[in-house]
């Protein structure tokens, strides 16, 4: 489907649980969240039949997010119904990867094509800092559990905090030496708990560029990801620049969150509800989201916060 500025929308990303086993101070509060009711959340027969509304309007990819969303019950036999519809032809996920030891080789059987791994250090005493609860550990088997089960080019994201993962750069990059890894370091964005850092969190992608100067640009980029590679690499680096060079312009997705809610754009608060709706209906109702997608957003910076209206554990990124 084409939206109201001529960019062809392609690509939805979905939240499937607002739940995880982590608590990442720029993405979720320090105690969670109150578990809402079932019958508030989308079911996983809604989530198939509005796939299949998004696939019959253009939709062609589908990423699966939370939360964390391999905390979801059934989430392989949701992913696996998913990747079974006619039109969808690539099923990624996000998720910490400290499950992927355990649902990794499902994950690929059902039919999901690419992983993403959200990791911002490396160091195990920062990892637990950031994350609160988590085991630096068991994000790194995840990444070996993800090759393990056939997954290629498995993509790291790499949140930039100004003060606290910036002198990591040269350690994520070294990363995609000698494996067919792609790292994303990826700017901070105010949105939720990402507004609980101060002023100087927020620093531009130009540093990574600044600190490993032999990184050398690739001919073609990938989504929002401006590529590189160190020379010889087997993997790739990804610079994401919402805040320092946004991308409206080319931006081809929608967002559906857990509770039912499209999301025309991630730093609007503008929703339009499919939950407890018929296939038609909803298709009717994703066809109006996709064009009330602005052309632009509003000035995004540590002075000007997103509308996203919701921490980031409930959009989904």
């Amino acid at each position: 489907m084409i939206d109201n500025y001529g960019r062809v929308i392609d690509y939805m990303r979905i939240s499937v649980t607002e739940l995880c086993n982590l608590r990442c101070r720029y993405c979720m509060p320090e105690d969670g969240i109150v578990k809402r009711a079932h019958d508030e959340m989308m079911t996983a027969e809604e989530t198939i039949d509005a796939v299949k509304a998004a696939v019959s309007l253009g939709i062609k990819k589908i990423r699966i997010t939370g939360g964390e969303p391999l905390v979801k019950r059934g989430i392989v036999r949701l992913c696996s119904a998913i990747s079974a519809i006619e039109g969808v032809e690539e099923l990624c996920i996000t998720t910490n990867g400290t499950l992927l030891p355990k649902f990794g080789r499902e994950l690929r059987e059902a039919g999901v094509s690419r992983v993403n791994i959200s990791l911002d250090t490396l160091d195990p005493d920062r990892y637990r800092e950031i994350t609160r609860v988590g085991e630096l550990s068991e994000a790194l088997a995840g990444i070996d559990a993800a090759f393990e089960a056939g997954f290629d080019n498995i993509k790291i994201n790499n949140v930039l905090m100004g003060g606290f993962n910036d002198d990591e750069i040269e350690d994520f990059v070294k990363l995609t030496v000698d494996r067919p890894i792609e790292v994303r370091f990826i700017e901070l964005m105010p949105i939720g708990g990402g507004m609980d850092f101060d002023r100087s969190g927020f620093i531009s992608c130009q540093q990574v560029l600044s600190k490993v100067p032999e990184l050398e640009p690739l001919e073609h980029s990938e989504g929002v990801a401006v590529l590189y590679r160190l020379p010889g690499a087997k993997g790739r680096v990804g610079l994401i620049r919402p805040i320092s060079c946004e991308f409206c312009g080319d931006c081809n997705k929608i967002r559906l969150t857990s509770d039912g809610m499209l999301k025309p754009c991630l730093h609007s608060d503008a929703e339009l509800c499919i939950k407890g709706l018929q296939l038609d209906e909803m298709t009717e109702v994703m066809k109006r989201a996709v064009l009330q997608k602005p052309e632009m957003r509003d000035a995004l910076d540590a002075d000007n916060p997103s509308h996203a209206g919701r921490n980031m554990n409930s959009i989904g990124g």
